[in-house]
């Protein structure tokens, strides 16, 4: 059985490996592809209607018959954005298949090695934990640059309110932003300016950056632009003044998070003292918890203790989450 599950896991560990290299062969080939299609548009002067839906899309490229079916749920568009806001090249179906692929690995340790106590709660767990974990990892690379980038927005708005203010379009200081902001702002106003600069409207290239950076304070400075688009007014001063209020909420939110730190050690702490007292009994006593795994009603109290523990850390973090 030992050699069976060892080739088992080297048949799948070949095959992760080899999904990974045809997958980052894929990207790189689709890179240059879109550079590409950028340059002869800008060489050839063709008609930029057509190059407005995608920024640096190829409408020539053929979408595989797996992109074709995944692009009618809402859960394909959802993650396309959510990978660009992570700052993540890749596709939705890519990050579908290294999911079923950690799926069946974490099935498979699940199975072997009984995390909890249970053969068949544990191989479900496995593969749950497997599948869910690209997206997890996306979704926390994403939540850092965000916060990176709310950070940086105010700063970003004070340098095209001055921009405006000097005599500048708003086009020339969202160009002069792409090239002097730190990332990640620099990354998604050059998005921006790019769209533009390809033929975009105003609206939807703004509307793509809302989709990318789900903040509030950039849906402000959306709704801000077209607004003074559409009924006029001072620009400059207007940004000028949101800055002013998104600092303010910043202020706000981090006083917010001195107070509720207290609430996320507690927290941490309540959730990892049984966690380091099992494994301090496991070493200094391993047969005071060996006869309770091997009791079935054990198993079970075993079990219902993990669960607890899962939902109780969930919640307590439910709880210090406060909006700001």
């Amino acid at each position: 059985m030992n050699v069976l599950f060892v080739v088992i896991f080297l048949i799948i560990f070949a095959f992760v490996l080899i999904a990974v290299a045809v997958g980052l062969r894929f990207l790189e080939t689709r890179r240059k592809q879109e550079v590409k299609q950028v340059l002869s548009v800008i060489e050839t002067g063709a008609p930029p209607s057509t190059h407005t839906v995608e920024l640096l899309g190829s409408p020539e490229e053929e979408p595989s018959p797996v992109a074709r079916f995944l692009s009618q749920f809402h859960f394909y568009r959802a993650w396309k954005y959510r990978l660009e806001g992570a700052g993540v090249q890749g596709s939705p179906e890519f990050l579908l298949l290294l999911g079923v692929i950690l799926a069946v690995v974490g099935a498979l340790l699940g199975w072997r090695l009984h995390f909890l106590v249970f053969q068949t709660f544990s191989t479900i767990a496995g593969a749950v934990v497997g599948f869910f974990l690209p997206f997890f990892i996306i979704e926390y690379k994403r939540r850092r640059r965000l916060a990176e980038f709310e950070a940086q927005f105010p700063e970003a708005l004070d340098f095209i309110a001055r921009a405006v203010r000097a005599g500048h379009a708003l086009s020339v200081g969202l160009e002069l932003l792409s090239q002097e902001a730190p990332e990640p702002v620099r990354t998604e106003f050059r998005r921006l300016f790019h769209q533009l600069n390809l033929g975009a409207s105003l609206e939807q290239a703004l509307n793509d950056l809302v989709k990318r950076v789900p903040l509030v304070d950039v849906r402000f400075f959306a709704s801000t632009v077209l607004l003074q688009r559409e009924t006029g007014g001072n620009l400059a001063e207007i940004l000028m003044k949101l800055s002013s209020v998104i600092r303010e909420r910043f202020r706000l939110k981090g006083q917010v998070r001195a107070l509720s730190a207290h609430g996320r050690i507690t927290a941490v702490v309540i959730t990892a003292v049984p966690v380091l007292l099992i494994v301090g009994l496991s070493i200094v006593a391993p047969d005071y918890l060996g006869s309770m795994a091997r009791d079935p009603h054990g198993r079970m109290m075993i079990l219902g203790a993990i669960l607890g523990q899962i939902s109780g850390y969930i919640v307590m973090r439910w709880i210090v989450d406060i909006k700001v």
